[in-house]
């Protein structure tokens, strides 16, 4: 069974909303999906704060997201509310952090997806999705794009062919159903080229040789 984790930043409860119906979305494709919310910053920048301390309470028993558990998923999804027309601090803070696992590749077989929330149309929900997928060059992932070829995208309020976007409007908890189905499709697409690369994996040999961890401790401690 292809292991999925959601790896997720909220602050309003939109992208929680998002990754939700990720995670529902996988479990119905046959995968094992797990949430997780990268840890907080000490002072994150909040514009409602009763929607942030409402989900601070709703997402109180989500686990925090580890880099083993990057390490022990199959598939990766990352979700993120746009700042300033790039990812969420938190998220970027997280991935900062993932050199002990990304440099001697453990992160290089992963099929990863990425879907964002922002507050208008054009607030930078792609341009946040393609900072990712910068970040996850640096993984050595797979990354997994939604496409344009499924009519679920071509619904009024989808389109992006990088990730699932949605539009919150200042509003906590207001993801369109459009983009929940977008989601859903989504997150079938991940797990399936998961499941492809995986049984691919099992069937043949790699010949590549991954930085030599030994070294890795002597120079950078990791």
């Amino acid at each position: 069974m292809i292991k999925v984790a959601i790896i997720f930043h909220s602050r309003s409860g939109n992208t929680y909303q998002m990754a939700v119906a990720a995670a529902a979305a996988a479990v119905k494709a046959g995968a094992e999906a797990q949430l997780y919310k990268v840890p907080d910053l000490p002072s994150p920048m909040v514009l409602d704060h009763k929607a942030y301390a409402e989900l601070n309470a709703e997402t109180a028993d989500v686990p925090v997201a580890t880099l083993a558990d990057l390490v022990a998923a199959d598939a990766i999804m990352i979700g993120t509310p746009v700042h300033y027309g790039l990812p969420a601090p938190q998220i970027l803070d997280f991935i900062d952090h993932s050199g002990p696992v990304a440099i001697p590749g453990d992160l290089a077989n992963k099929v990863v997806s990425v879907f964002a929330s922002g507050s208008m149309p054009h607030a930078g929900q792609q341009a946040a999705i393609l900072a990712l997928h910068n970040c996850i060059c640096h993984w050595g992932s797979l990354i997994v794009p939604n496409g344009s070829s499924v009519e679920v995208l071509g619904l009024p309020n989808n389109g992006a062919p990088y990730g699932t976007c949605s539009v919150s409007r200042h509003e906590a908890n207001n993801v369109h159903e459009d983009n929940l189905a977008a989601l859903e499709y989504q997150a079938l697409r991940l797990v399936e080229v998961a499941t492809a690369y995986k049984i691919g994996r099992e069937q043949t040999t790699s010949a590549i040789k991954y930085v030599d961890r030994r070294l890795l401790a002597e120079k950078f401690g990791l």
